[in-house]
């Protein structure tokens, strides 16, 4: 490669880096406010981390320790609640000698 070459693709290079610098220091719009459902979510896995905290330290089992694990893990994969009586959530339905079907 020559060395005029050289020097065009350096200034080129250092005049795109001066727009982007330029156009950086004039962007006057304010960020906007973070949206009310963002608030509730953050509220929502807030009170979940204190409760998975609070079972942290327990050593017996608890019901409410289960479902905020299983909460904790639906947040994780991404999954959507599950209906009532699904088999995952262990509230199957049952028949009159109390087994599931």
């Amino acid at each position: 490669m020559s060395r005029t070459a050289k020097i065009a693709g350096v200034a080129a290079l250092a005049g795109m880096m001066m727009a982007v610098a330029i156009l950086a220091a004039t962007d006057d719009r304010e960020p906007s406010a973070a949206p009310q459902a963002a608030a509730v979510a953050d509220e929502g896995h807030d009170r979940l981390a204190r409760e998975l905290d609070r079972c942290a330290t327990l050593t017996m089992p608890d019901s409410g320790c289960e479902a905020a694990w299983a909460a904790n893990r639906r947040r994780f994969f991404h999954q959507a609640m599950p209906a009532p009586g699904h088999p995952s959530d262990g509230n199957m339905p049952t028949d009159a000698e109390g087994v599931a079907p």
